[in-house]
Protein backbone atom coordinates (compact mmCIF):
# COMPACT_ATOMS: atom_id res chain seq x y z
CA UNK A 1 0.00 0.00 0.00
CA UNK A 2 1.52 3.33 -0.49
CA UNK A 3 1.85 5.68 2.36
CA UNK A 4 1.84 8.83 -0.29
CA UNK A 5 -0.29 9.94 -3.36
CA UNK A 6 1.08 12.66 -5.17
CA UNK A 7 -1.29 13.82 -8.08
CA UNK A 8 0.72 16.53 -10.93
CA UNK A 9 0.09 18.58 -13.42
CA UNK A 10 1.41 21.02 -15.71
CA UNK A 11 0.58 23.80 -18.07
CA UNK A 12 1.81 26.51 -20.33
CA UNK A 13 0.08 29.12 -22.54
CA UNK A 14 1.59 28.64 -26.18
CA UNK A 15 3.51 26.26 -25.17
CA UNK A 16 6.39 27.76 -25.10
CA UNK A 17 4.55 30.22 -23.14
CA UNK A 18 4.00 31.17 -19.78
CA UNK A 19 3.49 28.13 -18.08
CA UNK A 20 2.96 26.60 -14.64
CA UNK A 21 2.64 23.31 -12.59
CA UNK A 22 -0.17 22.05 -9.43
CA UNK A 23 0.83 19.38 -6.84
CA UNK A 24 -1.43 17.76 -5.00
CA UNK A 25 -0.55 15.74 -2.36
CA UNK A 26 -1.94 13.13 0.20
CA UNK A 27 -0.78 10.97 3.15
CA UNK A 28 -3.18 7.72 2.45
CA UNK A 29 -5.43 7.01 4.97
CA UNK A 30 -5.44 10.71 6.71
CA UNK A 31 -7.54 13.66 5.76
CA UNK A 32 -3.94 15.70 5.63
CA UNK A 33 -3.57 17.15 1.86
CA UNK A 34 -1.07 19.52 0.75
CA UNK A 35 -1.39 21.91 -2.55
CA UNK A 36 2.00 23.06 -4.44
CA UNK A 37 2.59 25.24 -7.66
CA UNK A 38 4.11 27.78 -8.98
CA UNK A 39 4.65 29.65 -12.36
CA UNK A 40 6.96 30.64 -15.00
CA UNK A 41 7.43 33.60 -17.27
CA UNK A 42 8.64 30.93 -20.20
CA UNK A 43 8.88 27.41 -20.67
CA UNK A 44 6.70 24.03 -21.61
CA UNK A 45 4.27 21.79 -21.04
CA UNK A 46 6.64 18.79 -20.64
CA UNK A 47 9.05 20.92 -18.08
CA UNK A 48 5.99 21.26 -16.36
CA UNK A 49 4.41 18.34 -16.14
CA UNK A 50 8.09 16.60 -15.05
CA UNK A 51 8.37 19.60 -12.74
CA UNK A 52 5.17 18.76 -10.89
CA UNK A 53 6.48 15.08 -9.94
CA UNK A 54 9.94 16.28 -8.79
CA UNK A 55 8.47 19.09 -6.67
CA UNK A 56 5.91 16.98 -5.43
CA UNK A 57 9.10 14.25 -4.55
CA UNK A 58 11.24 16.69 -3.10
CA UNK A 59 8.91 17.46 -0.82
CA UNK A 60 8.93 14.24 1.16
CA UNK A 61 11.06 14.65 4.43
CA UNK A 62 11.54 10.82 5.21
CA UNK A 63 13.48 8.92 2.79
CA UNK A 64 12.12 5.48 1.49
CA UNK A 65 8.58 6.78 1.29
CA UNK A 66 6.03 3.94 -0.46
CA UNK A 67 4.95 6.89 -3.23
CA UNK A 68 1.97 6.56 -6.13
CA UNK A 69 2.57 9.35 -8.26
CA UNK A 70 -0.74 10.08 -10.34
CA UNK A 71 -0.16 12.12 -13.68
CA UNK A 72 -1.79 12.74 -17.27
CA UNK A 73 1.62 12.80 -18.74
CA UNK A 74 2.23 10.30 -21.00
CA UNK A 75 5.58 11.87 -21.45
CA UNK A 76 6.85 11.29 -18.15
CA UNK A 77 4.48 8.43 -16.86
CA UNK A 78 6.14 6.49 -20.16
CA UNK A 79 9.84 7.44 -19.99
CA UNK A 80 9.64 5.99 -16.50
CA UNK A 81 7.48 3.10 -16.85
CA UNK A 82 9.14 1.91 -19.86
CA UNK A 83 12.50 2.52 -18.11
CA UNK A 84 13.37 5.24 -21.56
CA UNK A 85 14.95 7.60 -18.65
CA UNK A 86 17.82 5.18 -17.41
CA UNK A 87 18.49 4.86 -20.72
CA UNK A 88 19.02 8.21 -21.61
CA UNK A 89 21.62 8.75 -18.38
CA UNK A 90 23.17 6.37 -19.82
CA UNK A 91 23.98 8.28 -22.49
CA UNK A 92 24.15 11.00 -20.45
CA UNK A 93 21.31 13.10 -21.86
CA UNK A 94 22.73 13.55 -25.42
CA UNK A 95 20.47 15.10 -27.81
CA UNK A 96 17.52 15.03 -24.69
CA UNK A 97 14.67 17.44 -24.12
CA UNK A 98 14.60 18.44 -20.23
CA UNK A 99 17.99 16.65 -19.17
CA UNK A 100 17.91 19.38 -16.02
CA UNK A 101 15.14 18.27 -14.76
CA UNK A 102 15.42 14.19 -15.70
CA UNK A 103 18.72 14.49 -13.87
CA UNK A 104 16.99 16.29 -11.11
CA UNK A 105 14.51 13.73 -11.22
CA UNK A 106 16.38 10.71 -10.83
CA UNK A 107 18.18 12.15 -7.66
CA UNK A 108 14.92 12.32 -6.03
CA UNK A 109 13.37 9.47 -7.60
CA UNK A 110 16.07 6.99 -6.23
CA UNK A 111 15.00 8.10 -2.77
CA UNK A 112 11.48 6.86 -2.39
CA UNK A 113 9.92 3.56 -4.06
CA UNK A 114 8.21 5.35 -6.59
CA UNK A 115 4.96 3.80 -8.88
CA UNK A 116 3.30 5.51 -11.44
CA UNK A 117 0.16 5.71 -12.87
CA UNK A 118 -1.21 7.45 -15.95
CA UNK A 119 -4.94 9.22 -15.65
CA UNK A 120 -6.62 10.57 -19.28
CA UNK A 121 -6.60 14.24 -18.18
CA UNK A 122 -9.58 16.56 -18.19
CA UNK A 123 -11.42 13.89 -17.09
CA UNK A 124 -13.12 14.29 -14.07
CA UNK A 125 -10.58 13.42 -11.96
CA UNK A 126 -11.07 15.32 -9.03
CA UNK A 127 -7.43 15.49 -8.15
CA UNK A 128 -6.24 16.08 -11.56
CA UNK A 129 -8.36 18.59 -11.74
CA UNK A 130 -7.08 20.49 -9.36
CA UNK A 131 -4.02 20.27 -10.74
CA UNK A 132 -4.56 21.44 -13.67
CA UNK A 133 -6.24 24.87 -12.01
CA UNK A 134 -3.40 25.33 -9.66
CA UNK A 135 -0.96 24.42 -12.66
CA UNK A 136 -3.29 27.29 -14.85
CA UNK A 137 -3.49 30.01 -12.09
CA UNK A 138 0.08 29.84 -11.47
CA UNK A 139 0.86 30.72 -14.94
CA UNK A 140 -1.39 33.47 -15.12
CA UNK A 141 -0.39 34.62 -11.90
CA UNK A 142 1.53 38.67 -12.08
CA UNK A 143 5.12 37.64 -10.27
CA UNK A 144 6.71 34.62 -12.67
CA UNK A 145 9.48 32.79 -11.61
CA UNK A 146 12.34 32.37 -14.43
CA UNK A 147 13.18 28.64 -16.01
CA UNK A 148 16.51 29.72 -16.12
CA UNK A 149 17.60 26.58 -17.68
CA UNK A 150 15.02 26.72 -20.43
CA UNK A 151 15.27 30.32 -21.68
CA UNK A 152 19.08 29.90 -21.99
CA UNK A 153 18.76 26.86 -23.92
CA UNK A 154 15.76 27.81 -25.80
CA UNK A 155 16.94 27.40 -29.28
CA UNK A 156 17.41 24.00 -28.44
CA UNK A 157 13.95 22.47 -27.06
Amino acid sequence: MHEVHIYTDGAAKGNPGPAGYGVVMELVGTPYKKEFYEGFRLSTNNRMELLAVIVGLEKLKNPKMKVLVVSDSKYVVDAVEKRWVFQWEKINFKNKKNPDLWIRFLKVYRKHQVDFKWVKGHNNHPQNERCDALAVMASQQEKLSIDAFYEANEQSF
